[in-house]
């Protein structure tokens, strides 16, 4: 594998096997540039289901489907996350009976495939079944695992109001755009998970582990708090490579600066690596802005370079998943 270019030769990439622990919408892009550059290799994606929610009286499993729908082509490119080509009578036939909560969009394209998960799902099937039976529909071309076929939700602890109370982490993010600052986030039911069927099995077997741009603390994290998955990770003796969320001290998507404070981290490109550790993390790239901090990220165990990390396209996140693959060359080296 060659670092000048991040060019990765065919006989190096043919038949490689990849673990990516996967949250919503930079999970998912980063995903479909991986698949661009290295098209022969055996994919495995463990996605967070700590963000899943009951709605309606549907299991929503919001990370999933956007992973699912993005590799599929039937994702909304403009948002990044729900259904291209989307309407919304149904939700406005439920506000107009007074049903909510009005605050979370489901159209009437996504509203199908949370009726299935749920059918699924009564009638006795274990969630890693049925997001195998929705793949089936969507052909992401990975194999797209839950990290748990257990329960777990997170949930924020914040003040409201003067009220200090937990609320779902949809709520926190969707509905108060996190706008009161988090004092603890919890993946409730996360202790008493087992990892999904294959979670253990493809880690043990990869050839390399990434943790994409998702959120460090309730994407990639929560994934890590499911009792065997760290371990898992730690133990495989694969280069374990990540790639930053923050870019200039800022995330690059979302409010992931508002739940790193809630854990006590900096939100910059070094404290997140340091929170990770060396003794799960080989290599960390960050993007070109945050060159100062390579060398902080080096004295703290961890190998380290600077790329550019902005998502603009598909050939953008492409050559970010050549920059990883060419990292975790230098660590195997």
């Amino acid at each position: 594998m060659t670092g000048s270019r991040g060019v990765v030769p065919a006989c190096k990439t043919y038949g490689m096997r990849i673990v990516v622990l996967a949250g919503g919408i930079g999970g998912a892009r980063f995903l479909r540039g991986l698949k661009q550059a290295v098209p022969d290799a055996d994919i495995t994606v463990i996605g967070n289901t700590a963000d899943d929610i009951h709605l309606f009286g549907l299991k929503v499993c919001p990370d999933l489907d956007t992973v699912m729908y993005t590799l599929g082509g039937g994702i909304n490119e403009e948002q990044g996350w729900g259904r291209t080509d989307e309407t919304f009578h149904l939700k406005e036939e439920l506000a107009a009976y007074g049903v909510g909560p009005e605050w979370f969009g489901l159209g009437d394209r996504d509203f199908a495939t949370h009726i299935v998960r749920t059918q699924m799902l009564s009638a006795g099937y274990p969630l890693s079944a049925v997001t195998e039976a929705l793949c089936d529909r969507w052909k992401p071309g990975v194999r797209l695992l839950p990290m748990s076929d257990d329960r777990v939700e997170t949930h924020v602890a914040i003040e409201l109001e003067g009220e200090r109370k937990a609320v779902h982490f949809q709520e926190y993010w969707v509905r108060l755009r996190a706008s009161v600052p988090a004092e603890a986030v919890v993946p409730v039911g996360a202790e008493q998970a087992k990892p999904a069927p294959g979670v253990l099995e493809a880690i043990a077997e990869a050839d390399v582990v990434l943790f994409p741009p998702s959120n460090p603390v309730v994407s990639i994290g929560t994934i890590l708090s499911v009792p065997g998955i760290r371990e898992a990770i730690a133990d495989a003796g694969v280069p374990v490579v990540g790639l930053s969320p923050i870019v200039g001290d800022a995330p690059v998507r979302g409010m992931a600066d508002k739940v790193l404070a809630a854990v006590g981290v900096e939100s910059t490109a070094a404290a997140v690596a340091e929170h990770y550790g060396s003794g799960l993390l080989d290599g960390w790239l960050v993007d070109t802005v945050d060159a100062g901090s390579v060398e902080q990220v080096e004295a703290a165990g961890i190998r380290c370079r600077a790329v550019p990390l902005m998502m603009t396209d598909v050939d953008a996140a492409a050559q970010m998943a050549r920059e990883a693959l060419a990292l975790a060359e230098e660590v195997r080296g």
